[in-house]
């Protein structure tokens, strides 16, 4: 069987990016689950009612006014995409998305109870990846819950709530190990961990080899998710930062993270806007292309988990599957169903850029384009596959 599967205002915020399981292949998601949190009275509710264009969530002016985590659907911008949909003439476009989850802020002490930390806390260790927005604007009509604004300094109540969590997970770990007759393998690994958690880092700044790393999977520590820090700007500031933007840059940059810019104020106002007037917005802002903003964060969080996009295409539809890179092709294909992985005999294959520089399948198959890839192929970041299967 051949399966051509086509199958402005007020608004500023700190927010956290989570996925759902460690993202490895063989176990490949089509969904990404992205959680905000942030300090108290920052407006990421607001943040999130912008992303999803729609007030489902309070946002109103003070702490903890989410309690319960509200959770929504945003379809990840994917120009490529569309550009598919126009060489097939698909009859839809259908992207993959992320799910957004909107959770309590954070107080510090959280590690110990305070504000709602137990409940933020328990979010996060759900999440596989933080995306960290930090206030990088001044505005005397957003009261900060600190008194002043200092990106670094509320990174850092944060990371030292999250990193305090998982040092109290190792030490209890540590000390039922006699108990449990604790591998001297897992005990060399926990103090390892305890000695950077002591010194201030998180714990994904450990070394450790492959089989310690396997290890720590199962103490599923805060610090050890990778992190995106956006630092949020006013609009003005979005094409270019500011001081404070590059405060946090610097400060990611020495953590072994990434750090973006966006704007919560212009994601908010982008929402009543359509395609044309979106790009004219943006360059009137001095942005272009996807070095800020929503974009920016969505490549940024598939960066640093591995994710990789491919496309299958038809008349019918034009449609985007996230794996993690290093997924072989019948694990790609699983993403769609269980019977092309289980069934899997091979990929038609082309590369995005070769199929848009010959402008159609037909010249692609012609010119030599079209590859037929086995078992083994390591699937490649926008790659066009129809998959041949038999259940």
């Amino acid at each position: 069987i051949l399966a051509p599967v086509f199958l402005r205002r007020n608004i500023h915020a700190s927010l956290v990016i989570q996925l759902p399981s460690p993202p490895r292949p063989g176990n490949a998601r089509t969904r990404l689950q992205t959680g905000l949190v942030g300090l108290p009275n920052v407006g990421k509710s607001s943040l999130f009612n912008a992303l999803l264009a729609s007030p489902v969530a309070a946002a109103e002016n003070f702490p903890f006014c989410t309690i319960e985590p509200n959770t929504g659907t945003v379809a990840v911008p994917d120009s490529r995409l569309e550009k598919l949909a126009d060489i097939y003439g698909s009859l839809r476009a259908i992207p993959t998305t992320l799910d957004f989850v909107d959770i309590a802020g954070l107080v510090a002490g959280a590690s110990n109870g305070e504000g709602l930390g137990n409940k933020f806390l328990a979010n996060i260790r759900e999440c596989d990846a933080i995306v960290h927005v930090v206030r990088c604007f001044e505005d005397e009509g957003v009261v900060h819950v600190s008194g002043a604004v200092d990106p670094v300094s509320d990174i850092e109540v944060i990371d030292i709530e999250l990193g305090l969590a998982d040092l109290s997970v190792i030490e209890r770990r540590l000390g039922k190990g006699s108990a449990r007759k604790q591998g001297a393998e897992e005990r060399i690994v926990l103090e390892k961990l305890a000695e950077v958690l002591d010194s201030g880092r998180p714990a994904r700044l450990c070394v450790l080899g492959e089989g310690e790393l396997e290890i720590t999977r199962g103490l599923n520590l805060l610090t050890m998710k990778p992190v995106v820090y956006a630092a949020n700007v006013a609009d003005e500031d979005l094409a270019k930062g500011n001081e404070m933007a590059r405060a946090v840059q610097e400060h990611a940059a020495a953590r072994g993270s990434v750090a973006v810019r966006v704007s919560a104020r212009v994601e908010s106002e982008l929402c009543a806007l359509d395609g044309a007037e979106r790009e004219e917005f943006l360059l009137a802002l001095g942005v272009e292309g996807t070095a800020t903003g929503f974009r920016s964060l969505v490549g940024a969080v598939y960066d640093v988990l591995g994710l990789v996009t491919y496309y299958t295409a038809g008349e019918r539809e034009a449609r985007a599957w996230t794996i993690p890179g290093g997924s072989t092709a019948p694990q790609a294909a699983g993403v769609i169903h269980s019977d092309f992985e289980r069934g899997f005999i091979r990929a038609e294959t082309v590369g995005f850029q070769d199929l848009v520089a010959v402008g159609s399948e037909k010249v692609a198959r012609e010119r030599g384009k079209i590859r037929s890839e086995g078992k083994d192929y390591i699937v490649q970041d926008a790659d066009v596959m129809h998959f041949k299967f038999n259940v």
